[in-house]
């Protein structure tokens, strides 16, 4: 039984609205800060609480340009409603839902001030714990904090490399690519609510 289902944060639960014409803006080609950014090792280190996100917008700066980054670090996002209105259909359940997430020392702050958090049961941030997906210890750590088995939890994100760690585990895994596909997930998990019911 399906006791806790564990969601990715960015691509899932929130989206970012980045501006197409920032890069061109600033002399850059299209996907050049995106490049830096999340290339190896840069990535790994703020996601794992090695640097700051202050420092990696500082070392994408260094390589790209310095107002574009800055500007690019400021993007804002939105919270998905339809994934919200699962997320509290679980919950009212009884079914804990929980962030894992290969976030930087700033999402505590940013969950907390979209809200975010007071849907939530918990956040496991790999920036915090130095772990991040697809590392098995970082579902571990998920494991650990809801004090459950991987047979009891259902996690979803929308980048397939990362289920590999959870896979490992035992976790059921569902890639993320809608809303609709996940409630159909849940309810082959034997999930039944009434809001995924109506909405199959």
């Amino acid at each position: 039984m399906i006791r806790a289902v564990l969601f990715d944060l960015d691509g899932v639960v929130r989206h970012f609205d980045h501006d197409p014409d920032l890069e061109r803006r600033h002399g850059l080609d299209d996907g050049d800060i995106a490049r830096v950014a999340f290339a190896s090792p840069l990535i790994e280190e703020v996601t794992t609480g090695r640097i700051t996100r202050a420092e990696w917008i500082a070392r994408i700066a260094e390589r790209t340009a310095p107002a574009a980054a800055e500007e690019w670090g400021r993007t804002p996002f939105r919270l998905d409603p339809e994934v919200l209105a699962v997320i509290d259909a679980l919950r009212a359940t009884g079914i804990r839902c929980m962030i894992l997430t290969n976030g930087t020392d700033t999402i505590p702050r940013e969950l907390r001030d979209s809200g975010l958090d007071a849907h939530l049961d918990g956040i496991v941030n790999s920036a915090e714990i130095g772990y991040a997906k697809p590392d098995p210890r970082a579902f571990q750590h998920a494991l650990d904090a809801l004090e459950l088995r991987a047979e009891e939890v259902f996690f979803t994100d929308d980048s397939p490399s990362t289920l590999t760690g959870a896979d490992e585990l035992g976790i059921t895994t569902h890639h993320f690519t809608g809303v609709l596909p996940l409630r159909r997930a849940l309810l082959d998990a034997r999930i039944a609510l009434p809001i995924l019911d109506e909405r199959r």
